[in-house]
């Protein structure tokens, strides 16, 4: 057995939260809430994030981020992909409805666990954000 097998491995088990540096955190909070549906929550000391299922996004305001953080934090630097259950041609409705630009899409993919399909947009600082349903057991989600 070589040295490198015989070290234990970290065994990750998901993606609790990521932390995205924004320039106007309300403004980012609006957009997640009333376009994405995500929850605005109020943390620490009144840190914000927003949440989804089991994980959240952490908001830090450019020039005021909190410590530890990331070598370089910079607005607009995140390419983000969201899974969903409704169906993209839904998602490219409510988003016309809503006056979001759709970049791109729907165009195939790869995702973590098979075929993807999915819609591009940014958010107010440019981010890319995918929205993305997966195709080979997409059919088989139940609707809310």
């Amino acid at each position: 057995m070589s040295t490198d097998e015989a070290k234990p491995r970290i065994r990750l088990e998901g993606l609790d939260h990521l932390v995205l540096t924004v320039t106007n955190i309300d403004r980012t909070c609006e957009f997640y809430e009333h376009v994405l549906g995500m929850k605005r929550v109020i943390f620490g000391d009144n840190r914000r994030a927003l949440a989804l299922g089991s994980q959240k996004i952490n908001l830090h305001q450019v020039g005021h981020e909190f410590e530890p953080k990331a070598a370089a934090p910079t607005p607009g630097s995140a390419d983000l992909c969201f899974l969903t259950r409704t169906p993209l041609k839904e998602v490219i409705e409510q988003l016309q409805a809503l006056e979001v630009a759709v970049e791109k899409g729907p165009v195939q993919r790869t995702g973590a666990r098979g075929p993807i399909e999915s819609v591009y947009l940014r958010d107010p600082d440019e981010n890319l954000i995918e929205i993305s349903n997966y195709l080979y057991y997409f059919e088989s989600w139940t609707r809310d």
